[in-house]
């Protein structure tokens, strides 16, 4: 059993990988990801059940649950935040390269990135702070959600948490704790433009 969950911990980068307080920095950051990605995969798993559900009741037996549409759009809130954070962490998000793939002055390149990573922190800290505030303002008010008579507050609160996660791999980034192929989600892509270009270089030497 110990070994089983000593296995899952480091295929999912869950232990340590470097020393000293960097180390801990990384570790905390993959498990930060991790905890938020299980909760966004539980609320979409969620989201579909109680939608399959009220199809059946509806066109089945003609009948419904009041909170049947409340619930999911609470869910796809969650994992929409979400998924917008972990996008910043393997850099994901859709982008245009059209310029910065023609630059081959790595200096400007490198400068292109910070630019990039510090207009990230730029929104993850307006996530953050106003959101936190607001939802911290709602806390303080009587208002409930109509169905499910949950505080009103709960569906701001996922802005807050994506903002964390977008400034805390920000500043990862910037202060180069991260590197940009430090990927925890995805798998580096492959360049098939330099695979071709390699692959006629080495067959003309072969000629």
């Amino acid at each position: 059993m110990k070994d089983n969950t000593r296995k899952w911990l480091k295929e999912n980068k869950l232990v340590r990988t470097a020393p000293g307080f960097k180390g801990t920095i990384i570790l905390a950051n993959h498990w930060a990801h991790k905890v938020v990605l299980t909760i966004a995969q539980i609320a979409e798993i969620a989201m579909l059940a109680i939608l399959f559900f009220t199809v059946v009741l509806r066109y089945v037996f003609n009948t419904g649950i009041g909170w049947a549409e409340e619930v999911p759009r609470l869910m796809v809130i969650l994992f929409s935040f979400i998924a917008c954070a972990v996008g910043v962490r393997d850099h994901m998000h859709v982008c245009v390269t059209v310029l910065y793939s023609k630059i081959k002055n790595p200096k400007i390149r490198k400068a292109l990135d910070i630019l990039s990573d510090f207009a990230t922190l730029l929104c993850g800290l307006l996530l953050l702070i106003y959101g936190a505030s607001y939802v911290s303002k709602l806390m303080r008010v009587t208002g409930t959600l109509p169905m499910t008579g949950l505080p009103t507050w709960v569906q701001y609160s996922p802005a807050p948490i994506a903002g964390f996660l977008m400034t805390f791999d920000s500043i990862l980034f910037l202060t180069g704790v991260l590197k940009p192929d430090d990927l925890y989600y995805s798998e580096k892509d492959i360049d098939y433009v330099e695979l071709v270009k390699e692959r006629d270089k080495k067959n003309k030497e072969v000629k």
